[in-house]
C-alpha cells in the first residue's frame, strides 16, 4: 500500500521558526508510522520562493531573489536534518520542473480562467488578497503582520472557484475530503456557506517580476499562492509520472490554521477543475505562542529558533515536547523553562529511569541474560485511534500510561526481594515482562522519538543486555539560559 504525506511549503521570507518545526515533526510521525506498517511512503516538504515580498527581501539583503531563496531554502533543509525528519522529497517552487509543470497545470485549467479587473485589499506580507468582510473583521489590519491592507486595482487573470463551491462543501460534509479537527472543518464550512468568489491568480509583471510567467502572456506572473499549491502535484511528476499515478491522492496534508482557506477552498477547487481526486485528509494544527500566549511570528521578530534549542537538547527531546505538550488540535505555549521541567520529570525520571532500572536488574540478578521475552499484550487501540486522528498528544499520553504502569508493576513485584528469596523462575518472568513492555514502548515511540526507540531496542531485544554510552536522558539540574 502506498502513502503520500505533505507539509505546507513555508515562505522563505525569514529563517525557520519553531512553528514550522512542529509541522515537520507531525508529518514525520505519520510518515514513520506508515513505514512501520509496511507502507511505501512519499513524504514531501519544501519551500515557497516566488512573490513580491521575496524580491523586496532579496533587494534589502543586496542579493538576487535566487541567491536569497537559495540561502533560506538551505536553512529549511538543514532544519529537517537537525530534527531527524525522514522526508523523501524536498521541492522548491523555483525548481525548473515545478515551474514547467505549473505552466502545464495552468493550461489544463484554461477553461476556468478569464481576464478581468480586480479592485481589492491586499497584504504584501501574506501575498494575499482579502475580502471586505475579512478586512472588516480584522479592523483593516492583517492579524499576521500587524500592517494595514493596501488597496489595489489591476488587471488580473481569475479562476472560476465559485462554480466549485457546492462540490467542495459536499466533499467536506461527506468526509471524502476529511478536515481535522472538527473545529477547522466547521470554520471552513462557515467561510464557504454563502458561496466562494472567483479568485485572482496572476499579478502584472510590472509590479511583481519574481514569479512564474503565465503561459501565453509574459506580462503576467502567476499569483504565488496559486502556483505554490501546485507543488503537491508537481513533486510527484503530475500528470504523467508513475509516482503521481501511484501515490495521489495524498493520504494526509499537514498545514497550519493560518492557511486553511487556501488549502480547504482554493486547493480543492483547482483539483476539481483538473479532474483530480481530493486529498483524503487535511490536518490543521494550531500555533505555538510564547509564554503567556503572546503571539509568535516571523514578522514580529519574536520567534524561537529551533536551531538554538537543539544546541542544548537532542532532536528527540524537542520532538517529544512539541508533540506531547503543544495541543494537537489547539494553540500551545513554549518556554525553555517548561521544556527543562518536562525533560527532567518525564524523560529523565520516568522513561530513562525505567530503562535504566530494568537493564541494571537484569545485569545484576541474571548476568545480563534476559532469556525468553514474551510478546507484549497491552491493548493499543486508543493509541492507534489517536494516530489516525492526528492526536499526537493523546498517542503519547497512551505511551506514558504504559510507562507509569510498568513502574507500578516493578514497585509491586519488587524484583530485588524476589531475588533475595531465591525464586529464580519468578524473577526471570518478572524481568522478562519488564523487558517485553519496554520493547513495546520503544515500538510505539519510534515514530515520535526514533533515536530513543532505537537505543531502547538495542539494549533489550537480543535477549542479552547490550551496553549504551551513558544514560538515555541524564538529568539537567542547571536551568538553561533563555534563547
Amino acid at each position: 500500500m502506498n502513502y503520500y504525506i505533505t507539509t505546507s511549503i513555508p515562505y522563505v521570507n525569514a529563517q525557520p521558526h519553531i512553528g514550522f518545526a512542529l509541522e515537520l515533526i507531525m508529518a514525520d510521525v505519520l510518515a514513520r508510522n506508515a513505514r512501520a506498517q509496511g507502507k511505501k511512503v512519499i513524504f514531501s516538504t519544501g519551500t515557497d520562493e516566488h512573490g513580491g515580498k521575496i524580491a523586496e527581501k532579496a533587494d534589502a539583503a543586496k542579493q538576487t531573489p535566487k541567491q536569497f531563496t537559495d540561502d533560506i531554502s538551505q536553512q529549511f533543509r538543514d532544519l529537517g536534518k537537525a530534527l531527524n525528519i525522514s522526508n523523501d522529497r524536498f521541492i522548491r517552487t523555483t525548481d525548473p520542473g515545478h515551474e514547467q509543470r505549473a505552466q502545464l497545470i495552468w493550461k489544463a485549467l484554461e477553461k476556468d480562467i478569464y481576464k478581468g479587473t480586480y479592485t481589492g485589499l491586499y497584504c504584501t506580507g501574506c501575498e494575499a488578497f482579502v475580502t471586505e468582510a475579512v478586512a472588516k473583521e480584522n479592523n483593516g489590519v492583517c492579524p499576521h503582520h500587524n500592517k494595514p491592507y493596501e488597496t489595489l486595482k489591476e488587471e488580473n487573470y481569475f479562476f472560476k472557484l465559485s462554480q466549485y463551491t457546492d462540490r467542495i462543501k459536499q466533499a467536506i460534509n461527506d468526509g471524502s475530503f476529511r478536515i481535522i479537527p472538527a473545529t477547522r472543518k466547521n470554520e471552513i464550512l462557515n467561510v464557504i456557506k454563502d458561496g466562494l468568489d472567483d479568485i485572482s491568480i496572476s499579478r502584472p509583471k510590472g509590479k511583481i517580476s519574481w514569479g512564474i510567467p503565465v503561459p501565453g502572456d509574459k506580462s503576467h506572473v502567476m499569483y504565488v499562492w496559486f502556483e505554490a499549491l501546485m507543488n503537491y502535484l508537481t513533486v510527484l511528476g503530475y500528470p504523467e509520472h508513475d509516482d503521481y499515478k501511484k501515490f495521489w491522492p495524498a493520504n494526509v496534508q499537514v498545514i497550519g490554521k493560518d492557511i486553511i482557506r487556501h488549502h480547504a477552498a482554493m486547493w480543492p477547487g483547482i483539483l476539481l477543475a483538473l479532474g483530480v481526486p481530493l486529498p483524503k485528509t487535511l490536518y490543521v494544527h494550531g500555533f505555538i505562542n510564547a509564554e503567556g500566549g503572546v503571539k509568535m511570528s516571523k514578522s514580529l521578530g519574536n520567534v524561537v529558533s529551533p536551531a538554538d534549542i537543539l544546541q542544548e537538547y537532542s532532536a528527540d527531546v524537542l520532538r517529544y515536547y512539541l508533540l506531547r505538550h503543544i495541543p494537537s488540535y489547539n494553540d500551545g505555549e513554549f518556554s525553555l523553562e517548561r521544556l527543562h521541567s518536562v525533560y527532567n520529570a518525564e524523560l529523565a525520571n520516568e522513561l530513562g529511569n525505567t530503562v535504566q532500572r530494568t537493564a541494571s536488574m537484569v545485569k545484576t540478578y541474571q548476568n545480563g541474560i534476559i532469556g525468553n521475552i514474551p510478546p507484549s499484550t497491552h491493548d493499543i487501540a486508543q493509541y492507534v485511534d489517536a494516530m489516525d486522528k492526528c492526536k499526537f498528544d493523546r498517542a503519547l499520553d497512551e505511551v506514558w500510561e504504559l510507562i507509569k504502569g510498568l513502574n507500578q508493576y516493578i514497585d509491586e513485584e519488587k524484583p530485588w526481594e524476589v531475588h533475595k528469596r531465591g525464586d529464580t523462575e519468578h524473577l526471570q518472568e518478572v524481568l522478562a515482562y519488564q523487558v517485553s513492555c519496554l520493547i513495546q514502548i520503544a515500538e510505539l515511540l519510534q515514530p515520535f522519538m526514533p533515536e530513543t526507540a532505537l537505543k531502547i531496542r538495542h539494549v533489550f531485544e537480543e535477549g542479552v543486555i547490550q551496553p549504551i554510552e551513558g544514560t538515555l536522558f541524564p538529568r539537567k539540574d542547571a536551568p538553561v539560559a533563555q534563547v
